[in-house]
């Protein structure tokens, strides 16, 4: 199967007034496949199809940046949410007016994935950052009615592959959306001590559990301190996780 971006190529030489055999040398193709390219279906636009959709693309092995796509399934998970009654399924996550760096990062992730264009709505205290497109449910197909903690998430297994590729990504977007870095403060015998402490929190299990299992794919300790909570304490826990998170900005 030849690529989309050659069909196209092709089309738009012979619209220039190139003729199909002129088109057909020039490319070093059959004359019959430039001819039915050139005088068949119309061209295929990116707008509307899959041509940027990954998953609909059979033809090429990695249409995007396979590290973006874990960092936004990761924001997803935490503050994200799929729309589906509209007429073109929309994107939406949900990024705290704090960190004016998270939401530069969600519309850069967003685009990088597939998305053509990326608005942001000014919500109380957070900014929507929202694209419609007709594949993003090809891309999350955790989506569904109701609240993520009252239905099952489970990843596909061509997401746990992209996930177990590239953890820290995966880490960095449900941190970035549902965790944070703090200064943990204690009193022991009468002095004080300060040291750095990540946490998350998710009312999901299974989303608890994917977290989880990405920590463990880095080798990074953590430990429950709640049902919907786990924390990342230890020095070179905290060290390793910094560098595949770090705080948000």
């Amino acid at each position: 199967m030849h690529p989309l971006e050659l069909r196209i190529r092709a089309r738009q030489q012979h619209r220039a007034g190139s003729t199909v055999a002129e088109v057909a040398r020039r490319l070093s193709l059959p004359y019959p496949t430039v001819r039915g390219w050139c005088k068949g279906q119309a061209e295929p636009r990116e707008h509307g199809t899959g041509l940027r959709c990954f998953r609909c693309r059979p033809d090429v092995d990695n249409q995007t940046d396979p590290s973006a796509y874990p960092y936004l399934l990761g924001l997803y998970l935490g503050d994200g949410h799929l729309v589906m009654s509209a007429r073109v399924p929309v994107l939406r996550i949900a990024c705290s007016d704090t960190w004016p760096g998270l939401i530069e990062a969600c519309d850069a992730t967003m685009r990088t994935v597939l998305a053509t264009k990326v608005q942001r709505v000014q919500q109380t205290g957070c900014v929507s950052v929202q694209s419609y497109g007709k594949h993003w449910p090809c891309l999350l197909p955790q989506h569904g009615p109701g609240k993520k903690h009252e239905r099952p998430i489970i990843l596909a297994d061509w997401q746990r592959e992209l996930v177990a590729e590239h953890p820290g990504h995966f880490l960095r977007g449900l941190f970035h959306s549902d965790g944070c870095r703090i200064a943990n403060r204690v009193t022991t015998r009468g002095r004080h001590y300060v040291y750095p402490r990540y946490l998350f929190v998710n009312e999901s299990s299974d989303i608890m559990g994917l977290c989880q299992w990405g920590l463990d794919l880095l080798g990074i300790a953590w430990r429950t301190n709640r049902r919907n909570s786990l924390s990342v304490a230890r020095r070179g826990a905290v060290a390793a996780l910094d560098r595949h998170v770090g705080p948000k900005s």
